[in-house]
Parts: structure tokens; sequence; C-alpha cells
């Protein structure tokens, strides 16, 4: 499945008199395939070399023995320094020699710099590689190409085509739209590992269904995922769990066409994300895991107090590499908590909550990714204002209390969630006495009520869920000033989402 554009490429980096090409990957046997036909047209011999194997031709028709004495790195690197015919040299995990081995790094340079006597040029292909500072001037990286969707669309016929040999000639069953949402989520993947996850999708049961996209979604993070600060939350909510929102579901609905590029929507620009503001406990949390939901593709949470690092230098590290893998597993929703404890301006961390600024900006004005930007917050103005001003991100939401309609579907939703019929209930009564409450006090009082019932040994009803309303203060009257704050800032300044 080597591409021809990368075989060109590659052909002429070894042609442009480099001595040192590093090939970063977890995909040795496609990368070799590619360097085979690469180097094809070129008066040079193919060798390989690894410390099991020893050094070997590659380039011939029939299979040799390696050549004696040359399975160490030190003789691989003798026998090249005295070979005086061209050839390439692919050395496989040469990583662990590169990091404190002084020797082997003089070794390197010597050949690379003898490059005008003999012609030599050196692959090195690892899983990881971080060149010396010795090497990096006359080293060139090369980037494998990961699959298109075209590519990855041929992958998953072919791997149907192979299950269904396999199974007296049954097709796999599909739909369309089912297969463009797992064509998407795949991309960012190597060729080996989107392979993988597509053989455990299909050989289950022989069909490829819209249930089964969050599992992928997750063993795609789980692929990607290098000891970051991102979190894949794979419980995503259905809008069907969350209370009222009205305007705020209305404005997905419309977006969720374009953010997946459906057919006729290309012109349309994809939408950049949005932020949620409004009280603790008000829904905004559940609202950013049911767009998840709603839009069908993953939710990754960035959690700033793991961002943050008290090494010089190393919280911006940390973003790059969470934004990074955002544009690695999109189509996605990315959801930054309580985002003014990060991005809150101030003098007091030398600096860093500025420089997180400025890497997160520039972020979100170069990203042509699907992305969608999900930022919550309690507390708005502590927030920079170059962050939240139109253009940033499409709109601002404000998530005020539930009214009373809501609040009745609020304790429909929780009591239906526990196994309890609405119908049972009087949720007028409910509505009319948790005034002021927030969806998730809402919540824990059904739980708490639940504790109750089962001291008294009685069954949950409308009677000691009143008890309970009774005995809570919402923070809509412990914080009633603060809410009152709130509401008058978001006048005029935000879209209510309800």
């Amino acid at each position: 499945m080597a591409g021809k554009t990368e075989q060109n490429d590659l052909r002429m980096l070894i042609e442009s008199s480099i001595p040192l090409i590093s090939i970063e990957t977890h995909e040795e046997k496609r990368a070799t395939v590619i360097l085979k036909n690469a180097t094809k047209p070129l008066k040079k011999w193919l060798f390989s070399w690894s410390i099991t194997q020893g050094l070997k031709r590659l380039d011939l028709s029939t299979s040799l023995d390696p050549l004696p004495h040359t399975d160490s790195p030190e003789a691989v690197l003798k026998h090249i320094s005295k070979a005086d015919k061209p050839c390439v040299f692919i050395l496989y995990d040469f990583h662990p020699w590169l990091d404190d081995d002084p020797q082997i790094i003089r070794q390197l340079r010597e050949i690379a710099l003898g490059y005008h006597k003999f012609g030599h040029t050196i692959i090195l292909i690892s899983h990881t590689l971080k060149m010396p500072a010795e090497l990096k001037s006359i080293t060139a990286v090369f980037e494998m190409q990961l699959p298109s969707k075209k590519q990855l669309e041929n992958l998953i016929r072919e791997e149907a085509n192979n299950w269904s040999k396999s199974n007296s000639n049954h097709k796999v069953t599909t739909e369309r739209k089912t297969l463009d949402l797992l064509i998407s989520n795949l991309s960012g993947l190597t060729f080996h590992d989107a392979r993988t996850l597509i053989k455990n999708i299909i050989y289950d049961d022989g069909a490829i269904t819209e249930d089964e996209l969050p599992e992928v979604n997750e063993a795609k993070f789980k692929l990607l995922e290098q000891d970051g600060v991102l979190t894949f939350e794979f419980e995503t909510a259905k809008f069907s769990e969350v209370g009222g929102l009205n305007n705020l579901k209305r404005w997905l609905s419309q977006r969720q066409p374009v953010f997946h590029r459906l057919t006729g929507t290309e012109e349309l620009d994809r939408p950049k994300g949005m932020m949620l503001v409004g009280v603790q406990g008000g829904g905004k949390s559940l609202a950013a895991k049911a767009v998840a939901g709603m839009w069908n593709v993953p939710l990754l949470r960035l959690d700033f107090g793991s961002l943050y690092n008290k090494y010089h230098g190393e919280t911006e590290k940390n973003l790059r590499q969470s934004l990074k893998l955002a544009e690695l597993m999109s189509p996605c929703i990315l959801w930054m908590d309580e985002i003014e404890k990060g991005l809150a301006t101030s003098d007091s961390d030398g600096g860093t909550s500025q420089r997180v600024l400025g890497t997160l900006l520039t972020w979100m004005a170069e990203n042509d990714h699907a992305v969608f930007i999900v930022m919550t917050s309690n507390d708005i103005n502590r927030l920079p204002p170059e962050l939240i001003r139109k253009g940033r991100l499409d709109e601002i939401f404000f998530v005020d209390l539930p009214c009373e309609e809501t609040r009745k579907e609020i304790f429909l939703i929780h009591l239906n969630k526990r196994n309890y019929q609405a119908e049972n209930f009087d949720l007028h009564k409910l509505a009319d006495q948790s005034h002021g409450f927030s969806g998730s006090e809402i919540e824990q009082a059904v739980v708490a009520s639940l504790y109750s019932a089962l001291a008294e040994s009685v069954t949950l009803n409308t009677e000691i869920l009143l008890k309970e309303l009774n005995r809570t203060q919402p923070l809509s009257v412990v914080m009633s000033e603060r809410i009152i704050q709130l509401r008058s800032w978001a006048k005029g300044r935000t879209v209510i989402a309800n």
C-alpha cells in the first residue's frame, strides 16, 4: 500500500546527497517496502541491519545470509565505513545508541561527513528517534503519510471481502452514513492501526454499526495517546439526558452536517466552537458531553490542572501535544472545562498563563481540522477578553437555572434513569417546589431521597422528594448576589441556551 508519492519523495531525498535520514514510525514493514521501491531506480545496493539479524542485502530476488560479524552497532558501522560502493543502509531500532554512546555517534558522523567519497546513505527506522545535536544538521526527517479517506475505505472493503470469504460469502452489513463516520473516525491512524481497528469491528459480528463507533474512538485514542493530559470521555450523554437548552440544541443541530462536511455543505465554514457560561451545576458539562453524543464523535477533555508543569516551557509543550492529539483524533469535540482556572490572566505564574493563552489562540486561528471546541466557565470575568471576542468561537451561550417546565423534564429524566414511572409522581408540584434549583441539585435531591426511602423501608414517592427539596438550600439562595451579577453580565452579551 506504499504510495507512489512517498516513494518519489524518499527517492529524491536519497538522491539529494543527504547522508542521514530518520524515519520515526511504528510501521517498519511498510517503511521497508517504500524504501525497496524507492531505491529500485538508483544505482545503490540496499542493505538492512538489526541487532538480531546483522547486515544483509534487501534488493535481491533471492535471500542471502547476513554478513558475518555485523550484528553489533560498532561492527556494522565499521563495515559501512569500509564499503567502497555507494549503498543505502537501513538501520532498525538504532535509537538506544543515539542517546548515550559517544563512540557510535562519532562513527555515524564520520560516515556522514565522508559522503562525498563513497556516497553512502544511512536510514534510521524506529518507533522513536531523537537525533543528537552532533547529527541534527546532517539528518533529514522523512514522515510517513497517513492513509487518505479513499485508502481507508479501500482498507475497509478489503477486510470486508476477507471476512466474507471466510464466512460462506456472507456480506458485511452497514449503512453508507455509518461507513462514512467510521472512515472519518479512523483518520489520523497509520495503515497498520487502522486495519487492526477495522478487523476488530468487522470480525466481531460481520457488521459495521453506529453503536460500535464509540469503541473505535476509544481504541484510537489509546493508540495515539502518549502520556498526555487529554482524557477520553467514553460515556457521552445523548441530548435526551439534558433537560432544556432548546436554543443550544437547535443551534448544534443546524451545524452538525457542516461539521461532518456532508454533501452540499462544502462551501460553508466549519463551526469552530462555543463557550458555555452560567451557574454552577446548570448543565454545562453535561451539555459538552451531549454535543459529542449528538454528533457521534469522540469527546476529549483537556485538564488544565494536569497541563501546568513546574518546569519552564513544559506547560506550553503539554498544550501543544494535546492540541496535536486532538487534530489526530478529528473529527472530535475538545472540551476545556472551567477554562478560567487555566487561562485567567495573572502575573503570579511567571507569565506561563500568558504563554499558554498565546499558544491556544495561535492554534485556534490556524486550525483547519474538524476539532470543535467546547469551553465551559463559571466565572467569565476572569477570562482574557481576546479569548472570548467574536471570531475566536462561534457563539457564547448562557446556561441559566432551569425554568419550571425544564425542571419537570429534569425530574422525569432522573426518575426514568432509576427505573421509576413518572406518572407515580406529581411532577408539577416537584417543579414548583424546586424553584431556584440547578439541574445537578435536582439530581442530588433525587439521590438523597432514595437513601431516605431506603432508610424508611418505603417506595420513593413525591412526599419524600418534597421533604428533601425543603431541606436543601440551593446555590441560587446561598450565592444569590453573585448569580444576579452573572445574569446581568450575560444579558445582551450572550445567547440564552434555554
